[in-house]
Parts: C-alpha cells; structure tokens; sequence
C-alpha cells in the first residue's frame, strides 16, 4: 500500500449542527481523532470518565476544560495540549463560537475504541 498525503485543515465544514469526530488512524489500543468544535460543550452535568488515557492538543480556536479534582479552569489556546489520564473525569466547558476550534486526540491503553462514558 502506497502511503497518501493528507490536511489536518481539509475538508473542513461551514457549519456545524454537533462536534465533529473523524479517525484519522488506529491500531489495537490506540486511535488519533480529529476533533472540530464550534461553540460546542459538555452537556450541563456531565463529566467524561474514560477507561483510556488520552492527549489532546488544541491546534487552533480556543477550549476551556475542567476537571472534577481540580476547580481550576484551563483555558487553552493555539499549541496548547494536555495529557488526561484513565478515570480522570473531565469536560469541556466551551470552545471558540467565533471560529473552528481544532482538536488533535490520541486515545490508548485499555480500550480506546469505547464511547465515551458522561457521568453525573
């Protein structure tokens, strides 16, 4: 198989209705995804409680996350990442309404393949 050249910037909608979420590889216990937000947030009460670690960089827009053993918020910016590990409840407080927030996340260890689990 011949390797293809992608753009993490292509194909980019005008809109969106909800976040967007594409695989862009995996393999066993691990998936990178590209996320694109705009103006989109956790449910009101809802924490993610993942049985997976995952690294998150924000590579354009802008992201507020909280975590629930720690009230401070992180806002992140342009280059910004943060590594949040297996069963650390977290959520996304809000991403750019002005424009395309970019997200780049790797999942791994135990089973990235899983759907997200919002707790309350």
């Amino acid at each position: 198989m011949t390797p293809q050249t992608h753009n993490l910037f292509d194909g980019i909608p005008s809109s969106l209705q909800e976040e967007l979420v594409q695989t862009l590889a995996e393999s066993g216990t691990f998936r990178i995804e590209r996320i694109i937000s705009e103006g989109h947030a956790t449910t009101p009460g809802e924490w993610y409680d993942q049985g997976w670690d995952e690294w998150v960089l924000l590579v354009s827009g802008g992201a507020t996350l909280l975590f629930y053993e720690d009230s401070a918020r992180r806002i992140l910016k342009p280059g910004d990442h943060v590594m949040i590990p297996a069963g650390c409840r977290h959520r996304v407080e809000r991403t750019d309404s002005e424009q395309k927030t970019i997200w780049l996340a790797v999942h791994f260890g135990d089973d990235p393949h899983k759907e997200f689990r919002g707790q309350q």
